[in-house]
């Protein structure tokens, strides 16, 4: 229940997120400055991280990252501790979230926009976030559960 529970939750706040600046989009598509080194921006990005795969038919991408959350739900319900299954939900409700934006717009809807001088870092969005929050954790699962294990 655990991976189940972190995956609604992510694809909501991300869901959330996106429908207020997508709300705001004219406001945010000159950037709103938030403190030194960090806007918010709106942005369309027809790619995947880092733009990479832009201008791909937006439809493979839908399909590549739909047989990616399968696997990941094969995988989210053989897991055998709390923080795999904590991982793999973060993870799928990331990728389900910027999926719903490829259906709806044919590009994920960035607005988190970090940046050092005048060099900035490419835009990203909340499901960004858990994608890449959950395989850290997904990364660091054996260490953690090794941890938990001494303890007990």
């Amino acid at each position: 229940m655990i991976g189940v529970f972190a995956a609604l939750a992510a694809f909501a706040i991300d869901q959330i997120t996106k429908a207020i600046v997508v709300a705001n989009a004219v406001t945010l598509s000159a950037g709103i400055p938030v403190f030194p080194g960090f806007n918010l921006v709106f942005y369309r990005n027809d790619g995947v991280t880092f733009g990479m795969l832009g201008g791909a038919p937006w439809w493979s991408l839908i399909a590549f990252a739909l047989a990616i959350c399968v696997w990941l739900g094969v995988m989210l319900f053989r897991a055998d501790n709390a923080v795999e299954t904590l991982a793999y939900g973060a993870i799928i409700g990331g990728a389900l979230g910027n999926v719903i934006d490829r259906v709806r717009y044919r590009a994920v809807t960035d607005f988190l926009d970090f940046y050092i001088g005048t060099t900035h870092w490419p835009a990203f969005n909340l499901a960004d976030v858990f994608v890449v929050s959950g395989v850290g954790l997904l990364l660091a699962a054996p260490w953690i559960s090794a941890r938990r294990s001494i303890k007990s």
